[in-house]
C-alpha cells in the first residue's frame, strides 16, 4: 500500500512539474490581450514624408515584388527571427507577432519612411554603438521610439531620436537649453544612447532587462524582479517580469523584436525599399560666432531646410558659438565653402541678427525734452501708520519735513498715528497727443496767437514812440510834476528788460519745451538763464526768459 501511495505522489509532482511553464516556454506561449502600443506608432506619417531629407535625397524603389504576402505562419517568423545575426535574443510569440502584424500590414507607409531616413541614420548610430562595444542590432531602438525622428517629443517629455527624458539627458552630459538641445543632436544622443545601454547591461548582465530599463527606467524593472520573486541570475530576463512590468513597458521588448524584423525583411511583405537619390556626405565645423541660419543660408546659397535637417539640436536656428564653439553638420564640400566665408557671414544683415550686451533706458529729461512728458503738480493725502516719522514720510515722497509742516500747519515735529497729511508732490506724466486734424487746429490757433501777439507788439511800441516824442516836446512847458512821473514810468519800464531778460510766469501743464519754443529759445537758454540743472518747473515759478 505505501508503494502504490508513494508512486502515486511521483506521479502528481511530475504532472505538477510538467505544467509549471519554464522561462524558456514562457518566452514562446506568453499573450496578451491588451497590448499598448508605442507612441511612435501614432507618428503623422504624411507629414513625415515631407521631410526635407526625404523629398531632396530619397526615392522609393517601384521595381520590387508587390505580390508578396503581407503576413506569413508562425514558423515562417521563427526561422527568419532565427536567421537574424543578433548577440540578443528575438524569441517569437504572439505579442511580437501583433507588432510585426502592425509594422506590415497598418504601418506600411511608415516603415517606407523610416527605411529612407535609416539612410542617413543607421550609419551614425552603428559608429556609435561599436566605439562602445554593444551590440549593433540596438541601432533599431529609435525605430520604436521615435520612428527616426530627430524632432520627436513624447507626452511624457521624452526628446530626440533616443527619447531621452531631460534629467536621464542631463545626467549623461547632454546640453539642454532655450537655444541648445543635444537629445535632437543624431551625433550626441547616439553616443549618450550607447554609454548608457552599456550601464544598463553592465547593472543586469542581460539586454532584454537593459531594453526594458531603456524604456520604463531601473526602478520599475527592479520592483518587477522584487515582485516576480526572481533572485537566480539566470532566471532573470524580461519574459520572466512580463506581467509585473508597466504595461506600455510590456510591448516595448516585443516592438524591438518586430522593428529587427520589418528593417530586415521588410522586401518580403511587398514594402517598397528606399533608395539614395544622390549620396549625403557631411562634415562639421566649429563656429566661434553667434550665427543665424539664415545667415548661412544666404551665403553659401544652401537652404534653410537642408541646414535643419542636419543640425535639429539647434532649436532656433541660432548657433550660440559666442557663448562657446559649436559643431555644424554641413554637406562636406559646403564645409570649405564656410570655412572661407566666414567673416561674410557673420557679417551677413549683422543688425538684425546682433543681440545688444549693454542697453541704457532713455532718461525722463530727454523724454521731457522731446515732448512726450510734463510736470504737473499732484496733491496727495498720506494718512500716517503706527512707527511712521515725518521724515520717513518726507523720504518716501521725496520732500522735506519743513515743506510737509508747512503744507499742514504744523509746529512741532511729532505726528499722531492716523493723521491725514497734505503732500505736494510733482509726477511726470504723459503728454496725450491730439488726432491729426486737432493738431493741425491747435497749431494754426498757435500761429494765430503768435500773429495777434506781435501785432500788438508792435501797436504797444509806436504808442510808446509816440509817446516818448510827445512828452520830449512837452517837457520844455510841462510842469515839474508830471516830469517826475514821466521818470518814474521810464524807471519801470527799464525793470522789466533789465539785462536782456523777459519774465514768465509757468501756467498749468507747461513745461520747458513748450515755453522755449513759445518764446522763440531754447531750453539750454533757460536753464542757464535761471541756474536751473534739470527741466522740472512748478506752476507759478517765475522765469527769466532771454531775449
Amino acid at each position: 500500500m505505501k508503494k502504490v501511495i508513494s508512486s502515486l505522489i511521483i506521479a502528481c509532482a511530475a504532472i505538477t512539474a510538467s505544467a509549471a511553464p519554464s522561462i524558456l516556454s514562457l518566452k514562446h506561449s506568453i499573450s496578451d490581450n491588451s497590448i499598448t502600443y508605442p507612441e511612435s506608432f501614432e507618428t503623422d506619417t504624411h507629414k513625415m514624408l515631407q521631410n526635407w531629407y526625404l523629398q531632396n535625397y530619397t526615392v522609393l524603389d517601384t521595381n520590387f515584388d508587390k505580390s508578396q504576402p503581407l503576413n506569413a505562419t508562425d514558423e515562417v517568423y521563427i526561422k527568419r527571427l532565427s536567421a537574424l545575426p543578433t548577440t540578443i535574443e528575438m524569441p517569437y510569440n504572439q505579442i511580437v507577432r501583433s507588432y510585426i502584424n502592425m509594422y506590415t500590414q497598418r504601418k506600411r507607409e511608415l516603415v517606407e519612411a523610416m527605411l529612407g531616413m535609416s539612410l542617413y541614420y543607421m550609419p551614425i548610430f552603428e559608429q556609435a554603438l561599436e566605439r562602445h562595444g554593444v551590440p549593433l542590432e540596438l541601432r533599431y531602438l529609435p525605430v520604436i521610439e521615435s520612428a527616426l525622428n530627430p524632432d520627436a517629443v513624447s507626452k511624457a517629455g521624452a526628446t530626440g531620436l533616443w527619447q531621452f527624458m531631460l534629467p536621464t539627458a542631463r545626467g549623461l552630459g547632454m546640453e539642454i537649453s532655450t537655444l541648445v538641445d543635444e537629445r535632437r543632436d543624431p551625433h550626441v544622443s547616439s553616443e549618450a544612447a550607447a554609454v548608457y545601454l552599456k550601464q544598463l547591461y553592465n547593472m543586469y548582465g542581460d539586454w532584454s532587462l537593459a531594453i526594458a530599463a531603456y524604456n520604463c527606467g531601473p526602478g520599475n524593472v527592479n520592483k518587477a524582479l522584487r515582485r516576480a520573486g526572481i533572485e537566480d541570475k539566470k532566471d532573470k530576463d524580461f519574459w520572466s517580469i512580463y506581467y509585473f512590468l508597466p504595461q506600455e513597458t510590456r510591448g516595448y521588448v516585443p516592438a524591438f523584436i518586430a522593428a529587427n524584423y520589418v528593417m530586415t525583411y521588410y522586401n518580403l511583405h511587398g514594402i517598397s525599399p528606399a533608395l539614395a537619390k544622390r549620396p549625403i556626405i557631411t562634415d562639421s565645423v566649429h563656429i566661434s560666432k553667434r550665427v543665424n541660419f539664415n545667415q548661412i543660408s544666404q551665403v553659401l546659397n544652401i537652404p534653410v531646410e537642408e541646414i535643419r535637417v542636419l543640425n535639429p539640436q539647434y532649436r532656433h536656428d541660432i548657433i550660440p558659438g559666442d557663448i562657446r564653439p559649436y559643431s555644424l553638420v554641413l554637406p562636406s564640400m559646403q564645409v570649405y565653402s564656410y570655412i572661407m566665408s566666414e567673416d561674410s557671414i557673420a557679417g551677413r544683415d549683422a543688425t538684425l541678427y546682433a543681440r545688444r550686451s549693454v542697453v541704457e533706458p532713455t532718461s525722463l529729461e530727454e523724454l521731457e525734452n522731446n515732448g512726450e512728458f510734463t510736470t504737473k503738480l499732484v496733491v496727495k493725502t498720506h494718512k500716517v501708520k503706527r512707527g511712521e516719522t515725518l521724515s520717513g514720510i518726507a523720504k518716501k515722497y521725496g520732500v522735506s519735513v519743513s515743506d510737509i509742516k508747512k503744507w499742514n500747519g504744523m509746529r512741532k515735529n511729532s505726528v499722531p498715528r492716523g493723521r491725514n497729511l497734505k503732500i505736494n508732490t510733482y509726477e511726470r506724466v504723459r503728454i496725450e497727443k491730439p488726432a491729426s486734424d486737432t493738431t493741425s487746429e491747435a497749431n494754426t490757433s498757435e500761429r494765430l496767437a503768435e500773429a495777434s501777439s506781435d501785432a500788438e507788439k508792435a501797436v504797444t511800441e509806436t504808442v510808446a514812440a509816440v509817446a516818448s516824442d510827445t512828452a520830449k516836446k512837452a517837457k520844455k512847458t510841462a510842469a515839474p510834476a508830471t516830469q517826475t512821473k514821466q521818470k518814474k514810468s521810464t524807471s519801470t519800464s527799464s525793470t522789466k528788460s533789465k539785462g536782456g531778460f523777459t519774465n514768465h510766469k509757468v501756467k498749468k501743464g507747461e513745461s520747458l519745451y513748450r515755453i522755449a519754443k513759445a518764446k522763440g529759445t531754447t531750453v539750454e537758454a533757460i536753464q542757464k538763464a535761471n541756474g536751473m540743472s534739470g527741466s522740472a518747473i512748478r506752476e507759478g515759478q517765475t522765469l527769466k526768459i532771454p531775449r
